[in-house]
C-alpha cells in the first residue's frame, strides 16, 4: 500500500492521545503512509523527504517487524516514543524521526583513531566487490576483518539468503553480495574522493571519516554499490542482503550509518 507521492499529511488528521493511548490507530497508520513518502526534513546539509527509506531499521528500533500499512506499527512506536519521552502519538513525524535518527548515530565510531601498519590486513581478494583493487585499498584492521569474517559464514550458512559459494563455503567469484566494496581509507585517499565527488555533501563523504580507522566496510547489498540517489537506495533497502544485516549485523559488533545502506561500522565492545 503506498500513498500518491503529492499527498500531503493533514495535521489535523493526527490521532488523539488520551491517558497514554492512542484513541485511533487508524488514524495514526493513515498519517505514517503518508508522512513515510512526504515527510520533509533535512540531513548533512540536504532536504530529505520521507522515511521509506529507513523502514527495515526503524522496524528494528522499535523492536517489530509490523509492516507500516499496519494498525500495530503505530502501537509499537508509540512504546517506543513514550520510552525516548516523546508524545506517544504512533506518528512518526519530524520529532520523532531526528530521535531515531540520534539514537543511529550515537552508536558508529565515535573516535575516529588511525591504525598502525600492523594492526591493518589485507582482505582476501575473494571478499573483494573489485578483486583487482589495489594493495593499500584492501586494508582491513585486524579485529573488524575477523568479525567480518564471522558474519560472512553466519550469512553463508543462512540458506535463505541463497548465496553462491565455492566447495570451500566461501562466497563465489560470481556472488557480489556481502563483499567488501571500500574499508580502510587514508586521509589523501578520502580527500581525492571528496574532490571528484564535490556535490556529496556531508552526509556522502566525510571530512573525518570513520574509513579512517580500517573498521568502516562498505558491503555490497545491491543496485549501483556506493551511489546515495533515492532510487538506488530504495533498491538496496530492499535486498535480502542488507536486511540480514539489519537483523544479524549488531551481533558481531558492526552497526549501519543509516543514509548509506552499505556502511557498516565495526565496535568491539558491541560483539555479542
Amino acid at each position: 500500500m503506498q500513498p500518491s507521492p503529492n499527498a500531503q499529511p493533514s495535521p489535523s488528521a493526527s490521532p488523539a492521545v488520551e491517558g497514554g493511548q492512542i484513541s485511533d490507530l487508524s488514524a495514526a497508520t493513515r498519517q505514517n503512509l503518508l508522512l513515510s513518502y512526504n515527510l520533509e526534513w533535512t540531513f548533512g546539509g540536504k532536504s530529505q523527504r520521507g522515511w521509506y527509506l529507513y523502514t527495515s531499521l526503524i522496524g528494528r528500533l522499535l523492536g517489530t517487524e509490523e509492516r507500516v500499512d499496519s494498525n500495530e506499527f503505530p502501537a509499537a512506536l508509540a512504546r517506543w516514543q513514550r520510552g525516548a519521552g516523546l508524545t506517544p502519538s504512533g506518528v512518526l513525524n519530524v520529532d520523532t524521526l531526528y530521535k531515531m535518527v540520534a539514537v543511529w548515530q550515537s552508536r558508529r565510531i565515535k573516535e575516529r583513531v588511525y591504525p598502525s601498519p600492523d594492526q591493518l590486513i589485507a582482505a582476501s581478494t575473494a571478499e573483494l566487490y573489485d578483486p583487482q583493487r589495489p594493495l593499500e585499498l584492501r586494508q582491513v584492521e585486524r579485529e573488524a576483518y575477523a568479525a567480518y569474517k564471522r558474519m560472512l559464514a553466519a550469512a553463508i550458512a543462512d540458506k535463505s539468503l541463497g548465496l553462491r559459494t565455492t566447495t570451500n563455503n566461501e562466497l563465489a567469484p560470481s556472488e557480489k553480495y556481502l563483499k567488501i566494496v571500500s574499508a580502510f581509507r587514508s586521509r589523501e585517499y578520502q580527500e581525492q574522493l571528496r574532490r571528484q565527488s564535490p556535490n556529496s555533501g556531508r552526509a556522502g563523504l566525510a571530512v573525518n571519516s570513520p574509513h579512517f580507522t580500517g573498521r568502516a566496510l562498505d558491503l555490497y547489498v545491491g543496485g549501483d554499490p556506493v551511489e546515495t540517489a533515492d532510487a538506488n537506495r530504495a533498491i538496496q533497502v530492499n535486498t535480502p542482503a542488507y536486511k540480514w544485516l539489519v537483523k544479524n549485523a549488531e551481533n558481531y559488533g558492526f552497526h549501519p550509518y543509516y543514509y548509506e545502506p552499505w556502511h557498516w561500522e565495526y565496535i568491539p565492545q558491541e560483539a555479542k
